[in-house]
């Protein structure tokens, strides 16, 4: 591990095997960039950070891999969007995805596989989630893997509400000569709805067990009631591919266990594969809503894998 000087920050790199990790475990706990160099000296970009001349808004780079905590997505109490009832009855706000991926962090540890991190919740968040915790972000990384842990471990004297998740920017397409249409996506899920601007969700019809990503049905459809924990992104023709897996074993997850696919445009350089505890708006229809009793840690574990990388 080393440390580099970006835009006047300072920030953390990892060179294991062919990859390279570039994060900022103090701002957000943002893994930034993740790259595989080969031997013909090309390099291509896994998760996809975009040129920027600033880093002053941080939060809201579309890139690297954003903390969603404590609720995934939108929330609202009663109609009202960022707002969220809590469980003594109070109305609280709460900014689209939490207060994370904005928040500072102490770095905990370390070392030459990866880093831990702990959110310092400033005002805002302590409005927002007004309870006593420590939450935790681990990254390890490896030759062509990476692991990510989201724990929370409840300091209170009453249990607490989470349904965290991750926003991975993958770089897409991979391949100069490749489009959108030429890559899949295989995501085992029985079910499959749409957040609506009222906070509800609206079932779509069960999900094909193989996607295109250039079909306009798989931007911001939320995939539930995995029948696997394996997630795949492939390119045609090459074997190529991305695997994601959930809780990090061969058992189906928690049915309301969510994976999102998302992205900005027809034309932008990444598209959004999200694995997250629940559906959005969480604590409004309790689908995917996890509770931590006092003086338990809970966690959301998740790993990325390429497969058969080459240019």
């Amino acid at each position: 591990m080393e440390t580099i000087t970006y835009l006047g920050e300072t920030l953390r790199k990892w060179t294991i095997g062919p990859s390279t990790f570039l994060a900022w475990p103090e701002k957000g706990a943002r893994l930034m960039n993740w790259n595989l160099a080969f031997a013909d000296g090309s390099v291509r970009d896994v998760i996809y950070w975009p040129e920027s001349d600033s880093l002053a808004d941080f939060a809201t780079i579309r890139g690297g891999n954003p903390i969603l905590f404590p609720f995934c997505g939108r929330t609202y109490a009663e109609g009202d969007r960022h707002q969220w009832m809590a469980p003594d009855g109070t109305r609280r706000p709460m900014p689209q995805h939490g207060f994370a991926r904005q928040g500072a962090f102490e770095l905990l540890s370390t070392n030459e596989h990866g880093f831990a991190a702990r959110l310092l919740p400033d005002a805002e968040a302590r409005e927002a989630y007004p309870f006593e915790y420590e939450f935790c972000v681990l990254y390890r990384f490896e030759a062509t893997v990476l692991y990510v842990e989201l724990r929370l471990k409840n300091l209170d004297r009453v249990p607490i509400p989470w349904s965290a998740g991750h926003h991975f920017y993958f770089t897409l397409p991979w391949s100069e000569e490749k489009t959108r249409g030429d890559y899949v996506a295989r995501i085992p899920a029985r079910e499959a709805c749409r957040h609506l601007r009222d906070g509800s969700l609206s079932p779509l019809p069960p999900p094909p067990r193989e996607t295109p990503f250039d079909s306009p049905e798989l931007v911001d459809r939320i995939h539930t009631h995995l029948r696997k924990n394996k997630i795949t992104v492939e390119e045609a023709g090459t074997g190529n591919s991305l695997v994601l897996r959930l809780d990090g074993n061969e058992r189906p997850p928690d049915p309301d266990t969510a994976v999102v696919t998302w992205t900005y445009a027809d034309d932008s350089p990444f598209y959004c594969v999200e694995p997250w505890m629940g559906p959005p708006n969480s604590p409004d229809h309790n689908r995917g809503l996890h509770w931590v009793e006092p003086g338990k840690t809970s966690s959301f574990l998740v790993e990325v894998a390429v497969k058969a990388a080459r240019p």
